[in-house]
């Protein structure tokens, strides 16, 4: 008797995802949407501005995400309009990727004590709240249950030379999640937050220093390697398909064991 194949542990085969924040090849956003793509997922991707579709073009075309549109949450009724397009498109929606973050260049190289109240607030917005905002408009598409991701650091939980205003933004964001996990959990909703080390993107770029903190990294982790964003993909993956349904509310570091350092 021949045995019947076993199927993939990591199937998104007819699952629709959206990609928040694609910025270039070298994106977080952009590894995770490569791994869902490979996993068999249906994707709709975001990009920043104009200015940013022509980094963002390509890695969709590549990884032949359906369709993609502009997306800045700070723009009022943008969001909604991304949401209403997924319901029209597709009907519905089975997961989420949020990865945007964003803190004025003032704030974000100061002391967080200087940190201005307008700066600290679009922190918040953008890094955080978009991200509940987000959740309570799929919520309603996710009516088979769902999974909605963001992507955090390690810089929330203690103090991280030179990563200032992001900690506590990225703190909240964390918190959020939980509170996304136990709400929407009735519904099957899950909700998680993967906390990448360093990863040298364009993001990370304005963050003051942000070459030694990699030096740092690699020269502390136990294996000595960096991860990169195939690692923060493949972990996405997982979460997002149903090998891990049982499993919701977590902080879950891919950072080479860093998180396990004084």
């Amino acid at each position: 008797m021949t045995a019947a194949p076993l199927s993939p542990i990591v199937d998104l085969r007819g699952k629709r995802g959206l990609v928040i924040g694609i910025a270039n090849e070298h994106s977080i956003a952009a590894g995770c949407a490569e791994a869902f793509a490979q996993a068999g997922a249906r994707l709709a991707a975001t990009y920043l501005n104009d200015k940013a579709k022509d980094w963002v073009l390509p890695v969709t075309e590549k990884l032949g995400i359906e369709w993609s549109a502009p997306l800045d949450v700070r723009i009022p009724g943008q969001l909604e309009a991304l949401f209403d397009e997924v319901k029209e498109r597709w009907g519905g929606l089975d997961f989420l990727l949020h990865s945007i973050a964003f803190a004025p260049k003032e704030d974000l190289h100061g002391r967080v004590v200087d940190s201005s109240a307008e700066g600290f607030a679009m922190a918040m917005d953008v890094s955080c709240h978009s991200f509940l905002r987000m959740a309570r408009l799929a919520e309603p598409l996710m009516t088979d249950g769902g999974c909605l991701l963001c992507v955090t650091f390690y810089g929330s939980e203690r103090v991280v030379e030179h990563y200032n205003l992001m900690g506590p933004v990225k703190a909240a964001l964390e918190s959020a999640t939980r509170y996304v996990a136990a709400e929407l959990g009735p519904k099957g909703i899950r909700a998680h937050a993967i906390s990448p080390g360093p990863i040298a993107t364009r993001a990370a770029s304005g963050i003051s220093r942000f070459d030694e903190m990699l030096d740092r990294a690699a020269a502390q982790v136990p294996d000595g390697e960096l991860v990169d964003i195939a690692d923060v993909g493949a972990l996405a993956a997982f979460l997002a398909s149903p090998a891990a349904k049982r499993i919701t509310g977590t902080i879950i570091p891919v950072d080479s064991g860093q998180h396990i350092l004084g």
